[in-house]
């Protein structure tokens, strides 16, 4: 829909809606009920999300794992290699794979404006002894860089261990607090297993272990795939229309287990029910890039996607959505808006909720309450 604006998918929410915390126990969510065939909706919680599941559902979950990539250290200047000087935060966004044998990181550096090509950064253990050295080998807009981490000191070589013990879990902007132990285990998902993300998949941070036995105890079948929430996800959009928003590649893997259950649920017309925008991007991806065009059969496969989805989007694999509650003006919110309903009706109809939920006081973004759209 070229005629839309981004403008357009603006919402008021008062700033002490947007929870700072998780809820004292997972899955203690409200959950906002929208009926997408006629913008319908009606106040829920989360713990009766059964009641909303059929038998023969086919449940998609992300397993991505969040990792500690939020990282402070000091810059050492091109002209003093020597002297550490000036704080910097840096957010790992994913990892480039090429030159094999480097360390290479996309990243995100604050301040960036003084962080040149050629300096070093240096983090520091919590003895004060330095982690990690990274060279910024490029640079890029909006504060990124490309950061190539030196060889670590350790004997046992292994980098996720050292973000493990240096790294802080990287809550989003909007979460005005500094991240705690236990955002450690309550900003993922009980089911992350493939690390990777630098974002949680947040529709997902509402199950329990219990909860997910439960429901495939009552034949609704449950798969994984995975995507790893990167800036494709989160960045704010810098374009006034709709239709020149571009977004950043993401990583995904289906793996055979999933692509069998995604094809077996569509041949049998069984529902496929979306835990969260990240699994909507994978399956529609996947379906785009199927090699037969005629049955978008899906393959095991890994790839990355920059799909993006907004009102006008013909959805070929997803037929109900869990959702948390997304920013304005965000591509979330568009991809929410298309599910909602065709052309502007699904905008209208989202935007309607939002203001209920609103009125209502539920707790939006990462760590507040859910939306079932079905």
């Amino acid at each position: 829909m070229t005629h839309l604006q981004v403008s357009d998918f603006q919402y008021d929410l008062p700033e002490d809606l947007i929870a700072q915390r998780p809820p004292a126990e997972r899955g203690a969510s409200r959950m906002l009920v929208m009926d997408r065939a006629t913008g319908n909706f009606h106040d829920d919680l989360f713990s009766h999300i059964e009641e909303h599941l059929r038998p023969g559902d086919l449940l998609v979950l992300n397993d991505s794992r969040v990792i500690p990539a939020r990282l402070y250290g000091h810059r050492i200047l091109v002209r003093d290699r020597e002297k550490p000087t000036g704080r910097i935060q840096v957010l790992l966004l994913e990892p480039v794979l090429e030159p094999v044998g480097h360390n290479r990181w996309r990243a995100l550096v604050r301040p960036g404006r003084k962080v040149s090509i050629g300096e070093r950064l240096v983090f520091p253990s919590p003895d004060g002894a330095v982690a990690l050295e990274a060279a910024v080998v490029d640079r890029g807009q909006f504060g990124e860089r490309l950061l190539e981490f030196a060889p670590l000191r350790d004997s046992t070589g292994d980098f996720f261990a050292v973000l493990d013990q240096i790294g802080h879990m990287p809550l989003p902007p909007y979460i005005h607090r500094d991240d705690a132990d236990t955002d450690r285990d309550r900003y993922q998902t009980v089911f992350a297993d493939e690390r990777g993300s630098v974002a949680a998949p947040t529709a997902g941070l509402h199950f329990t272990p219990t909860l997910l036995e439960h429901l495939s105890s009552k034949r609704i079948e449950i798969t994984r795939v995975t995507l790893h929430v990167g800036l494709g996800t989160f960045a704010p959009l810098r374009v006034e229309r709709v239709c020149d928003v571009r977004l950043h590649r993401e990583r995904y893997t289906i793996g055979p287990a999933a692509a069998e259950a995604i094809n077996n649920a569509r041949r049998e017309r069984r529902r496929i029910v979306a835990v969260g925008t990240t699994v909507v991007r994978t399956l529609e991806a996947a379906a785009l890039a199927a090699p037969d065009k005629i049955d978008n059969k899906i393959t095991p496969h890994s790839g990355s996607t920059g799909i993006f989805i907004s009102p006008g989007f013909d959805f070929r694999v997803v037929g109900a959505l869990l959702t948390n509650f997304h920013l304005p003006q965000s591509s979330l919110l568009m991809l929410v808006s298309a599910f909602a309903g065709p052309q502007r009706t699904g905008l209208a109809h989202v935007l309607a909720a939002y203001r209920h939920a609103v009125q209502s006081r539920y707790r939006f973004f990462s760590y507040g309450d859910c939306m079932l759209i079905q």
